[in-house]
């Protein structure tokens, strides 16, 4: 029996209503959210946006970004890839897939160049675009005598020492089996898209994004052989902390921060939901393995 693909694509779909979310730290924010929604209602998309951009803009009845309505058909962020990952969250459990818009440099996750914006936005209202399913990661962080809190990342799930912290012991188990006990100062848990984050600094693997499977790294462990791990996603991860030590946290997706004592415990598993990207300029991943990273060079 023939297996399916491991990275399926799913299909186009006409786009009607859009949601506009824009990073408004730098000045081209409320220019290009101004100018995208200007140039959307002229071709009868139907926008919304979230709280932020809406008052930004001066625009009524802004969503929170964190709760994306259904009925979406694409969730266009103009940013980076921060602001990318933040909208992945709510769009992944939705189906809505999401058009990254950079402002400058090339993004792993964004899509469009300032100077592609117009023309590729053309051709995802005429239907020409793949949407390319990237694996998101489960997280559910329990503390001892509260409610398990479980949250949906695109990146990484990342423990770590505070500033004045000694080293970390930490256990790690797959499907129940104690796989390690790492000396470190952290570890990190990443998805083939997070691969090129953290992971990549801590000396851990480039995963092809259409791979389903997860990194385990330790971050600077004491001793040579710890070496990154690479787990089927069909597994599921649980980290403990081996001893109490101040300050130790659980980064996710860089832009969540809680607590990590030693009562507690982080359970990571694959998520059913994929986040559905929008590929319009025929980039391959490796193309920008090699214009960002100069990866391949002498």
């Amino acid at each position: 029996m023939r297996r399916p693909p491991a990275h399926p694509e799913a299909r186009a779909r006409p786009v009607r209503r859009v949601a506009l979310i824009a990073k408004l730290g730098p000045a081209e924010g409320p220019r290009l959210a101004r100018e995208l929604a200007a140039w959307l209602r002229g071709h009868a998309v139907e926008v919304i946006f979230d709280e932020e951009t809406a008052r930004a803009l001066s625009e009524e009845d802004g969503l929170p970004a964190e709760r994306l309505p259904a009925g979406l058909d694409l969730a266009i962020v103009a940013g980076g890839d921060g602001t990318l990952l933040r909208v992945a969250r709510a769009a992944a459990p939705r189906g809505i897939p999401v058009l990254g818009v950079n402002f400058g440099s090339l993004g792993f996750l964004t899509e469009l160049q300032p100077d592609e914006i117009y023309r590729g936005l053309e051709a995802v209202l005429d239907g020409a675009y793949r949407l390319e399913e990237r694996q998101m990661l489960r997280v559910r962080y329990e503390r001892a005598g509260h409610a398990a809190q479980e949250y949906l990342l695109l990146n990484d799930a990342v423990v770590t020492k505070g500033a004045l912290a000694r080293m970390i012991e930490l256990l790690v188990f797959v499907d129940g089996e104690e796989i390690a006990r790492y000396f470190s100062d952290g570890l990190i848990v990443a998805t083939p898209t997070g691969s090129t984050a953290y992971n990549l600094s801590a000396g851990g693997p480039i995963l092809d994004p259409r791979m389903r499977a997860f990194v385990i790294a330790p971050i600077c462990p004491h001793t040579m052989t710890y070496r990154p791990l690479v787990v089927p996603e069909s597994v599921t991860i649980e980290v403990r902390l081996g001893r109490a030590v101040e300050e130790v946290y659980l980064t996710l997706d860089g832009q969540i921060g809680l607590p990590f004592g030693a009562s507690d415990r982080v359970r990571l598993e694959a998520h059913p939901d994929p986040v559905r990207l929008v590929r319009v300029t025929g980039r391959s991943f490796f193309e920008i393995l090699r214009r960002k990273l100069r990866w391949g060079e002498r």
